[in-house]
């Protein structure tokens, strides 16, 4: 009986072993390093003249392009999780496991970067790009959902109201991401354009 108490309290209080604030810290860590590798796959090719250089140039707009996009996804998810861990004040060992699960999805997200840069006009492209979105939301929301469910995790002073908001926001930009794999089958670039939808509905459901 003892034994089990002791497991279960070892499972509640994860922030014994790693502190909440050192845990953002390397975290931040993570997505500033994801987002400087982004920035060094714009590169053109050494020893070009001028007129090959503007053909270079026009190239390299896709991968410009998929930068902005990863960035832009990449901030909001830095955004939110910051947001998330202001109403957090300790850890557990599920919310341990689920940040380090979300901070290996970013690290990893210059990969779908570049292949969204080359391939973004096919299905396999923007879908594996789009799938990779959705299971960093949904690892974010399964935090947000966590504490949402173990209300002694939250801070003081946060309510159970509050901790909705931010299950909500990251409901809507999984469900974005994910109903989007399906519509690269009519067209990659109708995929991509749906990827907007998460702005607007975030911002309605988060009021409602």
């Amino acid at each position: 009986m003892g034994e089990a108490g002791s497991g279960r309290h070892q499972d509640e209080d994860a922030d014994t072993v790693i502190g909440r604030d050192r845990l953002l810290a390397f975290g931040d860590a993570v997505f500033a390093i994801a987002i400087t590798l982004l920035a060094l796959d714009m590169t053109v090719p050494d020893g070009l003249s001028a007129a090959e250089l503007v053909g270079a140039l026009d190239k390299t707009l896709a991968d410009v392009g998929a930068f902005l996009l990863s960035f832009v996804v990449i901030g909001v998810l830095w955004v939110n999780h910051h947001a998330l861990f202001s109403r957090i004040a300790r850890l557990d060992s599920w919310l341990l496991y689920l940040y380090l699960a979300l901070l290996a999805m970013i690290a990893g997200l210059p990969f779908p970067t570049r292949l969204i840069s080359e391939y973004g006009d096919t299905p396999l492209g923007t879908a594996v790009y789009a799938s990779s979105i959705a299971l960093a939301a949904a690892l974010l929301t399964a935090m947000a959902l966590r504490v949402h469910r173990r209300p002694a995790l939250a801070a003081p002073g946060v309510s159970r109201e509050s901790l909705r908001i931010p299950v909500i926001e990251g409901a809507v930009m999984v469900a974005v991401f994910a109903t989007s794999i399906p519509l690269t089958l009519v067209s990659p670039v109708v995929a991509q354009l749906w990827w907007l939808l998460a702005i607007p509905l975030r911002r309605r459901l988060a009021r409602g």
